[in-house]
């Protein structure tokens, strides 16, 4: 019989550089989990926050590098969607949500509820934007980006736990903000991605003032300010939309 000619498999490797930063901060939103549920809620949020530096530097080492890969594009998503999905509502729900149970057994459902439903939120966010990669206006994130998201539960939670709140206190409103930032990064509300913005330019006074501040704040009560700079950036993707509908429908009517 004549034997069939062995077909040789080439091993694909994996770049080391971008996967380190990219594993780094899955182990940041891991520790985030692990961190809530032993009660040590601030370093939870730090945590997250971490898991945003190391996910914005993991993408940018890698073009520097030219270690781009499928492969760790889908690495970097699913690192995402441990730190930016599951993290921020588990520290969320062991912080706040869970003490709506105390209320009762269906306002301990909603509880939990309103934690899946921003993960579940999460995770079709980040589907969605890897089938748009390469065709979407790069000066726009479709729906609210989720580590934006990430960073404005875990600011309130920073917040709280720095100025002494207890997070059943908040719970009701904490239910609404989960699932609002839930519908935000599912929308289609267009949102302003600073991939056009080049340093080495010009900016307007006005500009370098408001980044003055920023850093100020920043240096005098960071947690506020991280929350604050997020909430803000939260809103206006639909205040921007309401904006533009409002010039649409004025050109209308002077034609």
């Amino acid at each position: 019989m004549e034997q069939k000619p062995k077909v040789a498999f080439r091993r694909r490797g994996i770049y080391l550089l971008p996967n380190i930063f990219t594993t780094a901060a899955m182990f940041a939103g891991f520790y985030a989990v692990v961190a809530s549920m032993n009660g040590h809620f601030e370093k939870a949020a730090i945590a997250i926050f971490i898991a945003m530096i190391l996910d914005g530097v993991d993408g940018r080492v890698a073009r520097m590098t030219n270690t781009q890969s499928e492969f760790g594009a889908e690495y970097d998503s699913l690192a995402d969607m441990v730190s930016f999905g599951v993290a921020p509502a588990l520290v969320m729900y062991q912080w706040s949500l869970s003490s709506m149970a105390d209320l009762g057994w269906q306002w301990g459902k909603l509880g939990w509820l309103a934690a899946f439903v921003y993960t579940a939120c999460a995770a079709m966010r980040l589907a969605r934007f890897n089938t748009q990669v390469g065709i979407a206006d790069k000066r726009y994130f479709q729906g609210l980006p989720s580590p934006a998201a990430a960073a404005v539960v875990a600011g309130l939670v920073w917040v709280g736990v720095d100025n002494s709140v207890i997070g059943a206190d908040i719970a009701k409103a904490a239910v609404i903000l989960m699932i609002s930032l839930g519908l935000l990064m599912m929308s289609n509300i267009l949102f302003y991605s600073f991939k056009e913005v080049h340093f080495k330019g010009k900016v307007s006074f006005i500009s370098l003032v408001a980044i003055v501040l920023i850093l100020a704040l920043a240096t005098i009560d960071t947690p506020k300010a991280l929350f604050i700079g997020f909430a803000l950036y939260g809103l206006s993707g639909p205040v921007l939309s309401i904006l533009r509908k409002v010039r649409k429908l004025g050109r209308q009517k002077s034609v």
